[in-house]
C-alpha cells in the first residue's frame, strides 16, 4: 500500500429535482399557456422526459398532453427543421 494508505473516492450529492407543480400547487397545464409549454420542450420540439424537467408522473402526463393539444392546434411545432 505504500505511506498514503487507502484513496477515499469523492462523493458527488445531487440535489433531487422538486416538481414545479406540486411545490407552486399549480393544477393544470394549459394548452393555450405556450411560453409555459415551452419551458418542457427541447429547441428541436421534443417534450422534455420526467428525469430532466423533475416534474412527477402525474404532472408530466398532464404536461404531455397541454403539448400535444397545443401541437395537435399549431400553438407549437411538431418538428424543428
Amino acid at each position: 500500500m505504500g505511506r498514503m494508505g487507502p484513496r477515499k473516492k469523492k462523493v458527488f450529492f445531487r440535489r433531487r429535482k422538486v416538481c414545479r407543480f406540486c411545490a407552486d400547487k399549480i393544477n393544470t397545464a394549459d394548452y393555450k399557456d405556450v411560453k409555459f409549454l415551452q419551458q418542457y420542450i427541447v429547441e428541436r420540439a421534443k417534450i422534455l422526459p420526467r428525469r430532466i424537467s423533475g416534474t412527477c408522473a402525474k404532472h408530466q402526463r398532464m404536461v404531455q398532453q397541454a403539448i400535444k393539444r397545443a401541437r395537435h392546434i399549431a400553438l407549437l411545432p411538431f418538428t424543428q427543421d
